[in-house]
């Protein structure tokens, strides 16, 4: 179980500061009529949201195989579009065009976006996750294929529209992929697969851990407005992108649900805020207990705090023997052992094969379901994925024993009124005298 810091690799969230980008690239014209693929075999994009998750999907979808182009982009902040454009023109001249007339900024920028798209195209939402379930449902409506991006919606209100959105995306025979790129990783398919086949026996417990270093969080910026700066360091507002634990530890709590096979039906945790200073809502350190209905555990640990021991892995042991499901971030090496003692003398098996990109794959797979009108939509999955991580935000803010049921039926909205938020809304949270946030604290907040 090494640190991540021994064994990390670049991805492609960390695309603009290897291109070295910068703001304020002049785009080209471009003069020719939307067309569909159905037409040219050209998909066209549009990307909502142009932060690192957004031009990193952007950067994959551009390089699939086939005709496809960047013809749009949306989002509230022009420094942030004006950077994700240079750097995607500079790799990729000849398939981004987007004019100024279609760089869309504002909270509705999103319909002024997807609205260019035909049936054969596709549109990446990668906002932060509280907005995900509006463009969802946009996209939906309009009859648009969907790229979209975890953690999908940030209380249970958010993922039931996600649901309702994707079954009406079913049938309507559109293409829905998200996020989560583990599940298409070859090492974690073959590994999962063997487990499935009762290679190590009955699973009875499973542990994942993600723990670095801190989250950032950017000061303020001279005349920036609240809600602009708690949308800018989303990752540490709970409404905009429901906690630490999950909207970064989502990849892990599903790959270990995939593994089992189930969906846990209760989850108790804890946790808290104990040596981060920064001004935002963020705990620093998660331990969450899921409970499946055979009695098997999968016990979850975060943590993101300096000078602390780093790990970023996934374990799974089971009645005949054990598994390492992901070493570390940048290489899975899943392996398999005898008994629970992981030492090279009880391995019985390691995956051997190709280990593509799955960042790259997720992407290949969507379009090729596109230009082949193949069925292909992952919102279901990727609804009980982000409901199973909430479900543990649940348990440990409020201190209490959650059942999935009990979280499936909770009407509580983090952030009621998204739909119609202007800049001169009011912040779902505000600071104190101080400048501090409101914390969840076990034993008074309420989750459900």
């Amino acid at each position: 179980m090494r640190s991540p810091k021994d064994s990390t690799s670049a991805s492609r969230r960390e695309f603009l500061k290897a291109t070295g980008a910068v703001a304020g690239a002049a785009a080209a014209t471009w003069t020719a009529p939307l067309v569909h693929a159905g037409e040219d075999n050209t998909i066209k994009v549009a990307l909502v949201g142009c932060g690192g998750r957004g031009t990193g999907a952007a950067v994959n979808a551009l390089a699939t195989k086939g005709p496809i182009q960047l013809v749009a982009m949306a989002d509230v902040f022009a420094d942030r579009m004006d950077t994700s454009l240079d750097a995607l023109k500079k790799a990729f001249p000849k398939q981004v065009d987007v004019p100024r007339d279609r760089q869309f900024l504002g909270f509705d920028a999103f319909k002024k976006a997807v609205d260019l798209l035909g049936p054969t195209d596709v549109v990446i939402l990668a906002t932060p996750a509280g907005f995900r379930p509006i463009h969802f449902e946009y996209a939906v409506a309009k009859g648009v294929n969907v790229f979209f991006e975890k953690s999908f919606a940030v209380d249970t209100p958010g993922v039931k529209r996600v649901m309702r959105a994707g079954e009406a995306s079913v049938a309507k025979n559109l293409k829905v992929a998200g996020g989560l790129m583990w599940r298409h990783c070859l090492a974690r398919e073959e590994a999962i697969r063997r487990i499935h086949d009762g290679q190590i026996g009955d699973v009875h417990t499973l542990r994942t851990y993600r723990m670095h270093g801190p989250v950032g969080c950017a000061p303020h910026r001279p005349g920036e407005n609240e809600l602009a700066y708690q949308i800018r360091n989303y990752n540490g507002f709970t409404w905009t992108n429901a906690s630490f634990f999950v909207d970064w530890i989502i990849h892990n709590i599903d790959i270990c649900c995939w593994a089992k096979g189930a969906l846990p039906v209760a989850a108790q945790g804890q946790g808290g805020r104990q040596t981060r200073t920064e001004a935002d809502q963020c705990w620093d350190h998660y331990m969450v207990e899921y409970l499946f209905s055979d009695g098997a555990r999968l016990f979850v640990q975060g943590r993101h705090q300096d000078s602390s021991w780093g790990i970023f892995g996934d374990f799974v042991q089971g009645s005949k023997g054990s598994a390492v499901l992901m070493e570390s971030l940048s290489t899975p090496k899943p392996r398999f052992y005898k008994g629970g003692v992981q030492t090279p003398p009880n391995e019985t098996w390691r995956y051997a094969g190709p280990e593509p990109d799955p960042y790259q794959n997720e992407w290949d797979l969507l379009t090729a379901a596109i230009r082949r009108d193949h069925p292909y939509n992952e919102s279901a999955r990727c609804a009980k994925a982000v409901m199973v991580a909430i479900l543990g935000r649940m348990a440990a803010h409020s201190g209490q024993m959650v059942t999935y049921e009990e979280a499936m039926s909770s009407t509580l909205e983090i952030a009621p009124g998204l739909d119609k938020i202007t800049w001169q809304s009011e912040p779902p949270v505000k600071p104190d005298k101080q400048g501090r946030y409101p914390i969840a604290m076990p034993g008074l907040t309420k989750e459900i």
